[in-house]
């Protein structure tokens, strides 16, 4: 039987992946079996900018912590995994979308997004959506046209007057 101090090293550990889920926007599951130290480093790096890290728990001590938040990911809980806490929505799932494109090795299970399950699908549609910035520009492009056409309609109004 276990002893009281191996017990309560568990539910901090539990306790802990609870806190990290409850605090984050994405949380993608995936398996990195076959990546090498330095794949795994600048994965690592790749998310430290984009306010995201990457842990590595045992999966019963994993499924207590998802049990504890009433989510389920049975079937996902097999072999070596990572997960990945992003504080924002977007960036982390862009950046390890776009990593498993380079590294086939790393292969993205499940997520949890804004607290609901998210599958594999899910997750590929949020990695297409644009940047931020990206966003914008199409925002300022799409309004700058019809700014154009407004002062193209306006200007030919002004040349049809003065021919008057």
């Amino acid at each position: 039987m276990a002893s009281e101090k191996i017990l309560n090293a568990k539910r901090e550990v539990v306790s802990e992946i609870t806190d990290k889920i409850k605090n984050s926007e994405s949380v993608i599951l995936f398996q990195y079996q076959g990546l090498t130290v330095s794949d795994l480093s600048e994965l690592r790096n790749n998310l430290r900018d984009a306010e995201a890290e990457v842990k590595v728990y045992k999966n019963t001590l994993l499924k207590r912590a998802l049990d504890d938040l009433n989510l389920s990911l049975d079937g996902f809980l097999e072999g070596p995994n990572a997960v990945l806490f992003g504080k924002n929505l977007l960036e982390p799932i862009k950046v390890i979308a776009e990593f498993a494109k380079t590294h086939d090795k790393l292969d993205i299970r499940v997520g949890i997004i804004s607290g609901e399950k998210a599958d594999l699908d899910v997750i590929k549609e949020y990695a297409s959506i644009p940047s931020r910035e990206g966003l914008l520009t199409m925002l300022a492009g799409g309004m700058m046209q019809y700014v154009r056409d407004l002062s193209i309609g306006l200007n030919l109004y002004a040349e049809q007057l003065e021919n008057k």
